[in-house]
């Protein structure tokens, strides 16, 4: 628990950066509007924290953010859970992302054939949601109506996401790597009215046929009317047989025909947006409403301050549409960017795919997680000895902690003049609790600052804030992309479970954090059970229900393992009489999690156990043996059932 060494300082900002950056500008805004001078970044996040009024206020008039209505009040009870953000006003959040016009790119689209590409101007995008928000209605799609999306990370999800938002709709979406079980686990909770489907999809050189899982899914889910099919890259889409209500999306757009004048429906600032998915341990995924209002202002707060992305940037991240970093990108339309979506491998045909891409189209600030780019150093790939890389300028990696060697070879084997942000954040709150900026400097191994108006804390397991030793990571003071709540959670005790019950009046996010005195930070990974392979928070329980349908299994318990930067999953299972884990046997467990959950969720390694540790109440107990495979000690075994059930896996401790 003691302080990590301080990496070395890789890259520093050069003044006159700093001094053209937006957050320079948005400091001397701020200033002006506090009465008192913020010459460094330490004393701006010190007033944003202790004033959040005055500072999401200044957040919202710096970014001109487009609404209709007078604030009556800011925040107007500043108690966590029970928060009221900009009341008084009434905003759409798709009218905020399209309100650049002209024939500027807004849009690029790659998929993994390199001949497959696509760009879509500001106008054209615009026309696109025009038409797409005219068949929604056609539908009956209105305010509240949920919208789903079962679809490659392709334009037609970001118009589809866009036409949705401007209805007062809510969104959601989930990409072709889950399984059907792990689809039905998500939108069966939410009852969407209209699902864009996509039904073909490819992966690493493989295509893959989506139309069985397609039907199975709308003859699973009743409140489905209508099932948009989306052409293939390429390609045009065909009838699906069996799947009911189906319509083309070519012709929910009405091609052809005189596009509608656009139209957007302002709602109040907390109207919810869009539907994201996290997983506890003993059920489905939770589903969390995120409020437009909030999405906004926390996106362009990371995005313009924090990052400094800018109009006519080319903003790219490696995502899926089941990832909540597409909803972070997709948010860059609001400063003007160029959004690139990229459908496939990131590393097929070779580890260059991505660069590739970033000189084609002049990427100027670029995301990834970690384990992309453990893929390119382990296949010894040198980026700058192969690629231009000229317009590069910011680098961002999420998913998992960054280590230090990492850092090193980004600034080795990628770019030397590159600002390099480790960020990290989650599904929950639909942005970031530390991250970068203009102007800090870049130290392997550490994230640089905690996020303008997030009072992050470290603390110890009595709720005392410490600086210097790894702690739960709480946030003190409440931000505006909390969430709404939870879907189907009226009196909202499961969203107050999950976040405010360990430390009541504090956000407890579960993942541990260490800060230093200057703020920089370094997280060590997720302190509760959920795994979180690749920077995708996965819920133990989708494992449990697929793995536990096979006759040789009759238990099991999943974990992480921390893995060269990221987190491999760790299955042990309890066997039924007379069964033996044999290859064959791991083999079909990895297929059962593949085919009903997802490809993320197979593990990496299984094991065979006597007993699955539990409690005295019956609960199996995850993180007690995730410390042990981390070597740690477990405390409190006296609320164990079967203490000595622990014991059992010290034998897999590396």
């Amino acid at each position: 628990m003691s302080a990590t060494p301080r990496g070395r300082v890789l890259w520093t900002p050069p003044a006159e950066r700093r001094e053209a950056s937006q957050l320079w500008r948005f400091a001397e805004f701020a200033s002006a509007r506090a009465e008192q001078r913020f010459d460094d970044y330490e004393s701006l996040h010190r007033w944003s924290i202790e004033d959040i009024r005055a500072f999401w206020r200044a957040v919202w008039d710096f970014s001109g953010v487009v609404h209709q209505g007078e604030i009556r009040e800011v925040l107007a009870d500043d108690r966590m859970p029970c928060s009221s953000w900009f009341t008084g006003v009434e905003l759409c959040l798709a009218e905020n992302l399209l309100h650049f016009h002209g024939g500027r790119t807004a849009i690029v689209y790659e998929a993994e054939d390199e001949g497959l590409a696509r760009t879509l101007s500001f106008d054209k995008l615009l026309e696109a949601v025009a038409r797409c928000r005219a068949g929604l209605k056609r539908l009956g799609v209105g305010p509240r109506d949920r919208v789903a999306a079962f679809l490659p990370n392709i334009p037609e999800a970001v118009v589809g996401m866009l036409a949705a938002s401007s209805l007062g709709a809510i969104w959601s979406s989930a990409s072709p790597d889950f399984g059907l079980q792990g689809v039905l686990d998500r939108f069966g909770q939410i009852s969407p009215k209209v699902i864009f489907a996509a039904t073909e999809s490819s992966y690493a050189g493989k295509r893959h046929s989506l139309g069985d899982r397609v039907r199975l899914i709308v003859d699973g889910i009743a409140s489905i009317r209508a099932a948009v099919l989306v052409d293939p890259p390429g390609k045009r889409a065909v009838e699906v047989p069996g799947v009911r209500g189906q319509v083309f999306y070519r012709d929910l757009l009405g091609e052809g025909v005189r596009a509608p004048p656009i139209g957007f429906d302002r709602f109040p600032f907390a109207h919810p947006h869009a539907i994201l998915y996290t997983s506890g341990t003993t059920g489905r995924p939770k589903c969390i409403l995120h409020g437009a209002g909030g999405t906004l202002l926390k996106h362009i707060e990371e995005h313009r301050l924090q990052v400094d992305l800018r109009e006519g940037d080319v903003f790219f991240y490696y995502t899926t549409t089941g990832w909540m970093m597409w909803n972070w990108l997709t948010s860059g339309l609001a400063t003007g960017a160029t959004v690139v979506l990229y459908d496939g491998s990131p590393v097929h045909p070779d580890p260059g795919r991505l660069f590739r891409l970033a000189d084609r189209w002049g990427i100027t600030v670029f995301g990834a997680s970690p384990r992309f780019l453990s893929a390119v150093q382990a296949a010894g790939y040198e980026p700058r000895e192969r690629h231009s890389l000229a317009a590069l300028r910011t680098f961002l990696s999420t998913g998992s902690p960054l280590s230090a060697e990492q850092f090193e070879w980004v600034y080795r084997s990628l770019k030397s003049d590159v600002q390099l942000q480790s960020i990290s954040g989650g599904t929950d709150l639909i942005g970031c609790f530390v991250l970068g900026s203009p102007f800090h400097a870049v130290r392997a191994g550490e994230i640089a600052c905690r996020a303008l108006g997030m009072a992050v804390e470290s603390i110890d397991e009595d709720g005392r804030p410490q600086i210097g030793r790894k702690g739960e990571l709480v946030c003190s003071r409440p931000f505006p992309s909390m969430p709404v709540g939870f879907w189907n959670d009226p009196d909202g005790s499961r969203y107050r479970a999950a976040y405010f019950e360990r430390f009541p009046g504090k956000w407890h996010h579960g993942d541990f954090i260490e800060l230093s005195e200057d703020g920089s930070a370094v997280i060590h990974g997720r302190s509760d059970a959920t795994l979180n392979p690749g920077g995708v928070r996965i819920g133990t329980a989708e494992i449990y229900r697929a793995v536990e349908r096979l006759p040789e299994v009759r238990e099991s318990l999943a974990v992480g393992r921390p893995v060269g930067g990221d987190e491999a999953i760790v299955l042990f299972v309890v066997l039924a009489p007379g069964a033996a884990l044999d290859e064959g046997l791991r083999d079909r467990i990895r297929r059962a999690i593949r085919e009903s959950v997802s490809p993320r969720h197979v593990p990496a390694e299984i094991h065979a156990i006597a007993e699955v540790p539990r409690t005295v109440s019956g609960k199996m107990v995850e993180l007690a043996v995730a410390r042990i495979l981390r070597g740690e000690e477990v405390k409190n075994r006296d609320a164990l059932a079967n203490p000595e059930a622990l014991d059992q896996f010290r034998k897999f401790v590396r």
